[in-house]
């Protein structure tokens, strides 16, 4: 395979952006990756008549834009259905033998109202503990402004949308409240590309002192809007201000209004104000428990917090459901300290100095290691499904036997055709840029670093000089019409039931 450089591209067009071409050689479409297409179809002429480039593209325009009318409909259906579980990669819940939920977010769902809480509290130690002008007070949290997923120019104080290819997507970048016009966004990043080196990685931090700073989880919604209404206000007020350390103040006001207790009190306090879905969470809990299914919560929030809001959700024996309890375990070092041991925190909330030599149902233990949990629960080598997001689905299974002879057929089937697709391409490994469902990896970074791909130069010889490449929009999993993907047309049975009795 034969390549045009990222780097060679970019020089020509300027820096920061990238344009680059793969060439994926090789004798016979096959060794190329992908199956032999047939001839293009030609244009429609008469002996001695100029080709009817216009009827042509019409021609095209409406298959494509049947193509269009035929997804949207399903597209919209799926949209609509909040019941639906989106698929990845290939599970079998029946491999699963324990279940692990984080807290916030995943076992108990908040309302509106705590985002809020938070943008306000932090507004306020923003003026009471950093001196911040007091008439930024007047900025309220606007909950339509940001999405998850955005990324924070720490030194621009711009706020952005970029794609999984590092392109900014202009029309989205935003200095206080404003859309920054395009022209000067290219002038200002020189192109719309923002080069690796540049980009956070998933935890924020980057190689060259967080230039770009991603918000990923719900809680960096208000983050996002509090930054851009004081970035406003000194706009607005030509206030000369350093945008590091609007950013550093904001996000450790941010950081306060949780370790300081700030939003735990006012949720404990008014709980049926602030939690939503407690049913549902129920529901599911109760049915993993009565299949026997081995469960543990890992959480950052503390303790007394916790108990108060699994006591709303479930009751007052809610422990008995879970194997193991782990609070404040300060992710994401949980996952790669080695050197933190748990703790026991008894019935008043008090840390304990006993050694823990095993994990025990009904107990609730603080900080640790997944290398030490794994080795006092004996769990190493079992399968885990771990929650890291709210729950919506049923996570119903058909287990009648009649269903399962029919399943089983679909599998034999499936087998089959992947066999023979494998072998359509190469009979050793198949394609090079697919595994049975996903992607390989070869294809993401092909994708990276080309911005389109062919099997040989000779491809140009195809196209005119001043012709435009547009890429195709690839369905997300959740905009696919699949059946397979529909939730069951029933609705959490144990819900059901319960309101019947």
């Amino acid at each position: 395979m034969a390549a045009a450089t990222a780097a060679a591209a970019a020089a020509a067009r300027g820096a920061g952006t990238r344009v680059a071409a793969a060439l994926l050689g090789g004798c016979g479409s096959a060794a190329r990756g992908w199956p032999r297409a047939g001839p293009a179809r030609p244009l429609c002429t008469a002996p001695g008549t100029a080709p009817d480039m216009k009827g042509y593209l019409w021609e095209r325009y409406r298959e494509a834009k049947r193509s269009k009318d035929d997804l949207v409909p399903s597209i919209m259906n799926n949209l609509l259905n909040p019941d639906a579980i989106f698929s990845n990669n290939e599970m079998s819940l029946s491999d699963i033998e324990i279940y692990g939920f984080d807290y916030d977010y995943t076992l108990v769902f908040y309302s509106k109202h705590l985002h809020t809480l938070i943008f306000n509290a932090a507004r306020d130690l923003l003026i009471n503990e950093h001196r911040y002008p007091v008439e930024i007070r007047k900025y309220e949290y606007d909950p339509n402004f940001a999405i998850r997923g955005l990324h924070y120019d720490v030194q621009r104080a711009v706020l952005m949308k970029i794609d999984a290819f590092h392109y900014i997507q202009l029309g989205t970048v935003y200095r206080g409240l404003s859309v920054v016009p395009d022209e000067e966004v290219i002038e200002m990043y020189e192109g719309s590309h923002v080069p690796l080196e540049q980009m956070s990685d998933f935890y924020g931090k980057s190689s060259h002192g967080n230039t770009m700073k991603q918000f990923m989880d719900i809680f960096s919604l208000p983050e996002m809007s509090l930054l851009s209404c004081v970035n406003e206000y000194f706009l607005k007020n030509n206030i000369d201000y350093e945008p590091v350390h609007l950013y550093k103040d904001v996000k450790d006001s941010i950081r306060d209004v949780h370790i300081k207790g700030i939003m735990y009190s006012a949720i404990e306090a008014d709980i049926e104000k602030y939690i939503c879905y407690a049913e549902q969470t129920r529901a599911v809990l109760a049915k993993l428990a009565d299949h026997g299914k081995k469960m543990f919560l890992i959480t950052n929030s503390p303790s007394s917090f916790v108990n108060k809001g699994m006591k709303y959700i479930v009751g007052k024996d809610w422990r008995d459901l879970f194997d193991v309890v782990i609070v404040q375990a300060e992710k994401p070092n949980f996952f790669n300290d080695k050197r933190r041991p748990f703790r026991k925190v008894n019935e008043k909330g008090v840390l304990l100095w006993d050694k823990i030599h095993k994990l025990q149902k009904g107990q609730i233990y603080k900080q640790g290691n997944l290398y030490e949990f794994l080795k006092l629960t004996g769990w190493r080598g079992s399968k885990v499904l771990y929650f890291g997001d709210h729950i919506y689905s049923d996570l119903a299974v058909h287990r009648d036997a009649e269903s399962q002879l029919v399943l089983q057929e679909w599998k034999k089937e499936r087998k089959e055709m992947r066999e023979m697709t494998k072998n359509f391409f190469n009979t050793q490994f198949g394609s090079l840029f697919r595994t049975d469902q996903n992607p390989t990896y070869f294809l993401r970074r092909l994708s990276r670093f080309a911005d389109i791909y062919m099997a040989s130069l000779s491809c140009l010889l195809n196209y005119d000089v001043s012709h435009t490449f547009y890429p195709r929009r690839t369905p997300l999993q959740h905009e696919l019409p699949a059946w397979s993907d529909r939730a069951p047309t029933f609705r959490l049975p144990l819900l059901q039931e319960a309101h019947a009795k």
